[in-house]
């Protein structure tokens, strides 16, 4: 009897299925595992909020829980990982905006970082380019947020500058930016806008420069010069 050959697009398909399949029964493993935490966290800390519980527990309370659910589910129940999910249901409050894509070790690795809105921008950003926990243990190591943050930073506000004439006539603003008249005062702005202290500080400079200029006179030379390069 002969072997038959398998179609390879057909053991192709095939595979693929089976291994999405894996993947997904494994991805909705991880949901599950890391809502449970999220809810096992949130009942600790509602349960210590309570005055006379917190008060007869102490710091007993999560050793004993540790304790009573090693016992009777095995490990990743002991006192360290309780604190781990009290830690993240606090850092997590909202149970809806966790990234179905993570796993418990990524928000592990999560927990490290201080600041909330760097701790959510690990988060979306882990899921959405799919990081490994070694490349999101790697990234937030080398603190990328804060560097991609101080690198746009010096971007995303840039320097503008502002010029300051001593008359609204146009014609005489125009001839003074074209000629680069003294009567023109510079001064540097960011987009964003600057502090009332900022702006202070800025009038102040701005004053210690115009002392002692005679705007109506300078308003008159323009028209002079002007007068005298029309003929």
């Amino acid at each position: 009897m002969s072997t038959l050959v398998l179609p390879p697009t057909l053991l192709d398909a095939l595979r693929g299925l089976i291994i999405q399949a894996r993947q997904q029964a494994l991805r909705s493993v991880d949901t599950i595992q890391v809502q449970t935490y999220w809810h096992i966290g949130r009942h600790i800390v509602e349960f210590e909020q309570g005055g006379q519980a917190r008060a007869a527990y102490g710091k007993q309370l999560l050793p004993q829980l540790g304790d009573a659910l090693t016992r009777e589910f095995g490990k990743g129940f002991d006192a360290t990982n309780l604190r781990h999910m009290r830690s993240f249901y606090l850092s997590f409050p909202k149970c809806d905006a966790l990234r179905r894509e993570l796993s418990w070790t990524h928000y592990r690795l999560l927990l490290r970082v201080d600041t909330p809105v760097a701790r959510s921008w690990y988060m979306h950003e882990a899921a959405e380019q799919n990081w490994s926990t070694r490349a999101l243990e790697r990234q937030i190591g080398t603190l990328y947020y804060e560097r991609l943050l101080s690198s746009r930073g010096k971007d995303d506000n840039p320097t503008v500058g502002i010029l300051l004439c001593g008359s609204k006539d146009q014609s005489v603003v125009r001839y003074s930016v074209l000629n680069e008249s003294e009567q023109l005062f510079a001064g540097k702005y960011r987009l964003v806008l600057p502090s009332e202290e900022e702006l202070g500080d800025s009038r102040q400079k701005m004053y210690r420069n115009m002392d002692g200029v005679d705007f109506p006179f300078m308003v008159r030379q323009a028209h002079h010069e002007r007068k005298t390069d029309d003929y």
